[in-house]
């Protein structure tokens, strides 16, 4: 019985509980990869067999047009899933999160929102949001770029 209390009273060192903390975060970096190339694979399949409904099923003249839209939302979907794990597997790699990866998946997150926007159901304003939030992550990503050449 004293040797577990005796670990428990170790964990209050700072060095043993952020070991802890560190182990912790591994273990849920690698659960959150796997729960994604479950869900890259998903979504591959889904695009798949859209894909294939509208070839089988609907005049090629008409795939053109909405729901080419639709389409590039999936591959977007897609892209974003997997630089999401390319963002993960750098965070286990090298126990640092990549603010450069973070911004390119962002970008990808808003230019596909862009792609797929409905002026119809959307406002002037909503778009013009966009455009800046684009603008913003460009600035961000140049200035993340320029201070990375910087140091090497």
């Amino acid at each position: 019985m004293k040797n577990p209390l005796k670990k428990i009273w170790q964990l209050q060192k700072d060095e043993n509980f952020l070991k802890l903390v560190h182990w912790g975060e591994n273990i849920v970096a690698k659960i959150l990869s796997l729960a994604l190339v479950i869900i890259i694979l998903l979504a591959l399949a889904d695009l798949i067999w859209f894909l294939g409904l509208d070839i089988f099923t609907e005049k090629l003249a008409g795939l053109y047009n909405k729901k080419l839209i639709e389409l590039f939302g999936l591959f977007l979907n897609i892209l974003i899933a997997l630089e999401l794990l390319e963002n993960i597997t750098a965070y286990l790699k090298k126990q640092v999160i990549q603010l450069e990866l973070v911004l390119t998946t962002s970008l990808i997150a808003v230019a596909r929102k862009i792609i797929i926007f409905d002026l119809d159901k959307k406002s002037s304003n909503d778009l013009m949001a966009l455009g800046i939030a684009t603008l913003c992550l460009s600035i961000g990503y140049v200035l993340v770029r320029l201070a990375r050449d910087k140091t090497t």
